[in-house]
């Protein structure tokens, strides 16, 4: 793979760079203030770690009817969700507490969604991060071929009605996690990313299959042999949460990157892509809805990815209070922030931007 390298053309950029850091750590030093959790970051765990289990036990502890089980998988599926924007993503930057051994904990709980913290960290933290809607770079817009979410990748017929059929494919995100960890994580052990991060390739691998064992033994062994259910109902309803949950977090994510207004870059043949980094984050990320206070709490600020891509180990509940500012700085050096004001807004442009990418022919640098 190309090493990229991002150069500004523009002594601006580097200014902004640093004149966004100093304007927002000038915010927590005069307000006094940790950039980790609070109060607020506890009641979303909480919350979400509740509507995930407690279902669950019901439904292994009492005789339920098949119907009254139907909504409570689907709020199992709510809380999956909630858990992964909430709490696992925040714990697995490193942003959730000062402390170590607390971000471990809550990262782990990436494991109650079926998933594995190691292969989230390299996609996520690593390669969508750094090189955030570079088409062979990160992940998140990675080639499909049920969906294109690049103008730069291939185009085909079958994308024309994306904008309709996305969303569905967007529900299998953890389902499809359950099988492709698999397959990711010996793509790491080839390419040598595992060893360079200090992991053990054969340990995390038996580590990914003893989990997911231990997931699969207690999400549908334990309806199977302790409840009243049959198997196509056990396995109805566990394909329901995750697709409740995959549909949320899917969703969600790519209102803030694949949305009118957010660029899509490819580096030139020297590997250099001609903007500092923190433009680049700028500019290929969205916010949307920024008032909308159950949504903020919800999707654990999601919705503010310029602010996340900029300050990863900033924990969310503060990206409400540092967007003005990070939103002032960008338009004080001229820089288009990329705002969508409510869901809808948000939504709706997404959905153009996939009707646009289903139509249009693949672009080169």
């Amino acid at each position: 793979m190309q090493t990229i390298k991002f150069s500004g053309d523009a002594a601006w950029q580097k200014q902004f760079a640093a004149a966004v850091r100093h304007n927002v750590n000038k915010y927590f030093k005069d307000n006094g203030i940790s950039t980790k959790g609070n109060f607020i970051l506890l009641t979303q765990t909480v919350a979400m770690l509740s509507c995930y289990i407690v279902p669950l036990v019901m439904l292994l502890t009492f005789r339920i009817t098949a119907w009254l089980a139907l909504p409570m998988v689907i709020i199992m599926g709510i809380g999956m969700a909630g858990i992964g924007m909430c709490v696992m993503h925040d714990a697995v930057h490193g942003s959730y507490s000062d402390k170590e051994w607390i971000n471990k904990l809550m990262g782990g709980t990436m494991y109650l969604l079926g998933s594995n913290v190691f292969n989230w960290k390299i996609q996520h933290n690593v390669m969508h991060h750094a090189y955030t809607n570079i088409e062979g770079y990160d992940e998140d817009i990675a080639v499909s071929s049920l969906i294109r979410l690049s103008q730069f990748a291939p185009a085909k017929r079958f994308y024309r009605y994306q904008h309709i059929h996305a969303f569905f494919f967007y529900g299998l995100m953890t389902i499809s996690k359950l099988t492709t960890d698999f397959v990711q994580l010996a793509r790491y052990n080839k390419e040598g990313i595992t060893r360079k991060f200090n992991v053990n390739p054969t340990m995390e691998y038996a580590k990914m299959v003893f989990v997911k064992v231990l997931y699969l033994l207690v999400f549908i062994g334990l309806p199977l042999l302790i409840t009243h259910y049959t198997w196509w109902q056990v396995l109805s309803g566990f394909f329901i949460m995750h697709w409740t949950a995959g549909f949320i977090m899917s969703t969600i994510f790519q209102m803030a990157h694949v949305v009118e207004g957010a660029k899509q870059f490819q580096p030139d043949k020297d590997g250099i892509i001609h903007t500092e980094w923190a433009v680049n984050e700028v500019l290929t990320t969205s916010d949307f809805a920024r008032n909308n206070g159950l949504l903020n709490w919800y999707v654990g600020g999601l919705n503010f990815q310029i602010e996340h891509h900029l300050f990863p180990n900033v924990c969310h509940v503060h990206y409400h209070n540092i967007a003005p500012i990070v939103e002032k700085t960008a338009k004080e050096y001229g820089l288009f922030y990329n705002l969508k004001p409510t869901f809808m807004n948000a939504l709706a442009s997404h959905v153009s931007r996939l009707k646009e990418l289903g139509r249009q022919t693949a672009l080169t640098v």
